[in-house]
């Protein structure tokens, strides 16, 4: 009901109004600096044909305006190229050391882990650093070496105290 009184009140003595401001003055050029102005006038003494040559319109250049012509399209976001190529179907591995069947996964790509495969990882890690390093679990877990490397360098599993 709204959308049709704002209508309404938008095109109200449309003709009138649009008359109004195509009559209006149009707008002069400003003003040049006194020193500019002298000195275009001591240049259209030298040269009184550059005045007939500032008000005279090229007509070559306005053909070449006409021939002008400009096809807008919208640019087509990265996402959609990335939609359009064929994706490789992924690799998947089942998840290793399901004890606590805390979130029920049935697979993981390959390149990452699951959370419980990441604490489980760094629990062993940190009893038994000799046995559980990093090129071990990168080929246990298969993820890259310097995913493990950062994994293992920034977090850590919580203790209770």
């Amino acid at each position: 009901m709204g959308g049709l009184v704002i209508c309404g009140i938008r095109n109200f003595n449309v003709e009138n109004r649009a008359e109004r401001d195509i009559s209006k003055m149009k707008p002069s050029p400003a003003p040049r600096h006194p020193s500019t102005n002298s000195l275009l006038e001591k240049q259209m003494g030298v040269n009184p044909e550059i005045k007939g040559e500032i008000a005279r319109k090229d007509d070559k250049l306005l053909s070449f305006l006409k021939d002008v012509y400009v096809d807008s399209k919208d640019p087509v976001s990265s996402v959609q190229v990335k939609a359009a190529e064929t994706q490789e179907p992924e690799e998947f591995r089942l998840p290793k050391g399901q004890d606590f069947d805390m979130i029920n996964i049935k697979s993981v790509p390959k390149g990452k882990i699951s959370i419980v495969e990441a604490l489980t990882l760094l629990n062993n890690h940190k009893l038994y650093p000799e046995t559980w390093t990093a090129e071990k679990i990168a080929q246990e877990y298969l993820i890259e070496q310097k995913d493990v490397n950062s994994l293992l360098k920034y977090f850590k599993a919580i203790e209770p105290k």
